[in-house]
């Protein structure tokens, strides 16, 4: 490539995708950055380490599992959140994520997306916004502007 070494190595620390060292079958990654954290990440994180008996970096004896914090996987709605491997797990609850865990144990594949029944990011009721066909330019602006 014809680049510095340190160039590759700032890349490859930077984003989370890149991984330098070994990891699980199933790496577990969990968004512990603002928006996760307020709806609960550090409590799943807590029940991760404790169901595989693993810390943050570390993993399972059999090289099952691996875990590491994330920074933010895009889906702050769908708050908290976590991937493993490909799949992202949103909506999370305690119980979610051990029945998670149990069935990769199990060597099943639980379903990704919100654990929650919704669709995407969009809300568990009805609609909350553009209820109706937006409005025209200009819409909202001072009539003195």
């Amino acid at each position: 490539l014809n680049l510095p070494r340190m160039r590759v190595y700032e890349v490859a620390t930077f984003y989370t995708m890149f991984l330098r060292k070994p990891t699980g079958k199933y790496h577990v990654g969990v968004c512990t950055t603002t928006p996760c954290w307020l709806r609960g990440s550090e409590e799943i994180l807590n029940a991760i380490r404790n169901e595989l008996k693993i810390d943050v970096g570390g993993m399972t004896d059999d090289r099952m599992f691996s875990l590491s914090e994330l920074e933010c996987l895009g889906a702050c709605a769908n708050a908290p959140m976590m991937s493993i491997n490909d799949d992202y797990y949103e909506d999370l609850t305690i119980q979610d994520t051990k029945e998670i865990l149990s069935q990769l144990k199990a060597g099943k594949k639980p379903r990704a997306g919100p654990r929650s029944g919704r669709f995407a990011a969009e809300p568990s009721g009805e609609l909350t916004s553009l209820k109706g066909p937006p409005p025209g330019p200009g819409f909202g602006v001072r009539p003195d502007l």
